[in-house]
């Protein structure tokens, strides 16, 4: 029997929309959201309705009508820690995204679009491996103050997807590996596998700048800032996300601006871009006790992955921990379309929150 499947994955200057006929691609558009479109928005809520009016735009450009979908995938939010796997969008997701009681982030708002589309289709919303899925070891949440515990906030979705088709490259399931995977992209993070099992992460606000975020900074300088008078609890959260690493530091969070700038000599842009190697190697090595030392590879995946000077920097920086596989782009379309599958098939367990 053939599903169709609607895929939404908002990203925080983008909107991606793609189209499944079962395990075949239909079509796939990338809707890039200038900044002065979304900086007009006070919250993310704002932004459901004009990033639900793309998506309506692409399936009719496509020729696809509501009334054709079989299912509904919306990418997962940074929701409280929850397992892995796929979800059915309910009152309790949509009260979390839309009470904004959870961290904010553009991934968020993939339930929500999936939900109000598969209600005018009539079929079901779900959402698939998380940012906020939790399967980390006890001692990789415990922190030096009681009152924050280590949560795992990382690219599940491509992180997962990569790993499954590195195990698959090699003959064997995922169930039956270790790596280490980079997401690399406006939004960086780390995560380590083994056997079926995310057991370790280092999130965008912990881990190596990028683009678009800070990534860790010393805590008593971040205290400082905060406690300056200069800037507000939501300004600081848009320092952290979505204003600070390169966009911070070098005006841009462009990457071919970026790479203009390194081929017409701008040192500093150069000198920017190596740091930003040099810590995505320090997070690579820092992941290594999670798995008692023992993996096969570390991935190389996300926007960034292409990015030929920031890969041979991580590879000079990190290439002696282990052998350095490059998966680059971002998958977490297809990702979400098979889970999907998966669950309209039956092939796997669904849960609520």
């Amino acid at each position: 029997m053939d599903y169709k499947i609607l895929v939404i994955n908002p990203g925080s200057t983008s909107t991606k929309i793609a189209l499944f006929n079962n395990e075949e691609e239909v079509f796939n558009e990338n809707v890039v959201h200038p900044q002065e479109e979304i900086e007009k928005f006070d919250s993310l809520i704002q932004e459901i309705p004009m990033r639900k009016k793309h998506v309506m735009a692409a399936l009719e450009k496509n020729g696809c009508k509501v009334s054709d979908l079989s299912i509904v995938m919306g990418r997962g939010g940074l929701f409280p820690p929850i397992k892995a796997g796929g979800y059915k969008v309910n009152q309790t997701s949509l009260d979390l995204v839309m009470g904004e009681k959870i961290p904010p982030h553009a991934s968020n708002l993939g339930s929500v679009l999936a939900d109000e589309i598969a209600k005018e289709a009539g079929v079901g919303a779900y959402f698939y491996d998380a940012e906020s899925s939790d399967e980390l070891l006890e001692i990789a949440k415990i922190t030096g103050m009681k009152e924050i515990v280590r949560r795992s906030f990382c690219h599940v979705l491509n992180s997962k997807a990569v790993s499954r088709w590195y195990a698959q490259s090699k003959g064997k399931k995922y169930e039956e590996i270790s790596v280490i995977v980079a997401h690399l992209g406006g939004g960086s993070s780390l995560s380590a596998h083994k056997n079926g099992r995310m057991v370790d992460t280092i999130s965008d606000d912990n881990g190596p700048f990028s683009p678009e975020r800070s990534g860790g900074v010393p805590g008593l300088d971040l205290i400082e800032l905060c406690f300056s008078g200069n800037f507000t609890k939501k300004e600081m959260q848009r320092k952290v996300r979505g204003l600070g690493g390169m966009r911070d530091l070098l005006g841009t969070s462009d990457g071919r601006e970026i790479a203009k700038r390194m081929e017409a000599g701008d040192a500093r842009a150069a000198l920017v871009m190596e740091a930003m190697a040099f810590q995505v190697a320090k997070g690579i090595a820092s992941l290594v006790p999670s798995l008692g030392g023992k993996f096969e590879a570390v991935i190389l995946t996300g926007g960034l992955a292409n990015n030929k000077f920031l890969v041979e920097k991580i590879k000079e920086f990190a290439g002696w921990i282990g052998p350095i596989e490059v998966l680059p782009g971002e998958h977490e379309m297809t990702a979400l379309a098979l889970g999907g599958l998966r669950i309209i098939r039956d092939n796997e367990p669904v849960s609520e929150m």
